[in-house]
């Protein structure tokens, strides 16, 4: 089996909203987004996307709401040819303080136990906490520029934190680094 492909949802796969994502209609796919997954997925690599969904927790959209937005998600995978792809997401409001919150390792530890994924793989996302999710679970990292990449980078520049092993333009572009 090659390696997992760990994916954030929003600013990865699909447009970020900064009023969340909270329906289908509101899931827009990232232009190349699903035909880089689907390279990936036909590369052999388990794909699983991992997502903080804490509206829920703040009282913003429900569970179901999310769940709806994932079968858009989906739907858009299966016309790529990509099947199987387990989302795992964490409802919890920030100050729960819970294990599954990016960058805590809970939802990446679930899904290698669940799905018995090897160790390493890599970590593509759009945020500082997709990077430390990635570090703290032995996988390589990717910032893409992406939804929030662009600010985050700034902020892990300005704030003289740990670099993502990959800097790129997209998921289109993080595919060719994970490819090679």
């Amino acid at each position: 089996m090659k390696l997992p492909v760990f994916l954030d949802r929003d600013g990865v796969i699909n447009e970020n909203r900064a009023d969340y994502v909270k329906a289908p209609a509101e899931w827009v796919p990232i232009p190349g987004a699903i035909a880089a997954a689907a390279c990936l997925h036909r590369a052999g690599h388990p794909l699983v996307v991992v997502t903080n969904q804490s509206g829920i927790g703040r009282g913003y959209y429900t569970s179901e709401a999310v769940d709806l937005v994932h079968e858009v998600m989906l739907r858009a995978f299966a016309s790529a040819d990509i099947h199987a792809v387990p989302i795992m997401y964490c409802p919890h409001h920030p100050e729960d303080k819970c294990s599954c919150r990016k960058p805590e390792t809970g939802m990446i530890d679930r899904a290698k136990s669940d799905f018995k994924l090897p160790d390493g793989g890599w970590m593509v996302g759009d945020a500082h906490s997709d990077m430390e999710l990635g570090r703290r679970s032995g996988l390589k990292t990717i910032l893409v520029l992406t939804g929030r990449g662009k600010a985050q980078l700034e902020i892990i520049r300005a704030e003289n934190l740990k670099m993502p092993d990959h800097v790129t333009d997209s998921l289109v572009s993080a595919v060719e680094i994970i490819l090679k």
